[in-house]
């Protein structure tokens, strides 16, 4: 298939479309629940409602740092980045959610790349199970030998849609748009980091693969 190469103008605020998506329903909530703070004196709605803020703020703030390794700059131009910090991120994404996340890394520092390869990998491995489930992640091997292998396991497991192909960088029907952008931009760190990613369903298990290409 043809290779595709967004503008840059278009690449940005299609990432910029992908975050605001993430983080706005959680901001939204905690938006309802003040007002209700402020309309309803009721001590029970009261309490709903401080719970929904409170609930609602830790999942804008875990969605916030989990973009700002995923897609932002996190660190300076070339840095290394603790997996350590990578794996409390990824979990904070999963707190009080229907997927549970296990993860089996050493303690190294990689390339920032690769790190935000790995992010990027576990938002298609969550997708990959929209019913709920499992993911595991596994990282092998150090800085450039690095390799990592993503298990989802949850009923009627699938390949995201058009992840494949975008990851691969080809057209699809349509063109890319908010919601493909995320495996488009998981493609291209993955070039720019010198990893093949590949995919491999099995029943309702996918695996995910990323290798030094």
């Amino acid at each position: 298939m043809a290779s595709v190469k967004l503008d840059p103008l278009d690449f940005a605020a299609l990432v910029t479309s992908r975050v605001c998506h993430d983080v706005i329903s959680p901001v939204g909530a905690i938006v309802n629940g003040l007002e209700v703070l402020e309309e309803d004196k009721d001590g029970s709605m009261q309490e709903f409602a401080l719970d929904l803020i409170r609930k609602s703020a830790r999942q804008a703030s875990a969605r916030l740092q989990f973009a700002r390794l995923a897609f932002g700059a996190a660190g300076s131009a070339g840095a290394a980045i603790d997996l350590a910090d990578a794996e409390n991120v990824a979990k904070g994404m999963f707190v009080d959610d229907k997927i549970s996340l296990t993860w089996s890394a050493p303690r190294a520092l990689l390339p920032k790349n690769r790190v935000k390869l790995l992010l990027n990998l576990v938002t298609l491995a969550a997708a990959a199970i929209p019913r709920g489930g499992a993911v595991h992640v596994e990282v092998t091997g150090e800085d450039e030998d690095a390799s990592f292998t993503l298990t989802s396991k949850g009923q009627n497991a699938r390949i995201p849609p058009h992840a494949e192909p975008l990851v691969a960088g080809e057209e699809i029907e349509g063109g890319i748009t908010a919601h493909g952008i995320q495996p488009y931009y998981a493609g291209e760190v993955a070039r720019a980091a010198g990893m093949a990613v590949r995919f491999h369903l099995e029943g309702d298990t996918l695996t995910i693969r990323a290798v030094r290409d």
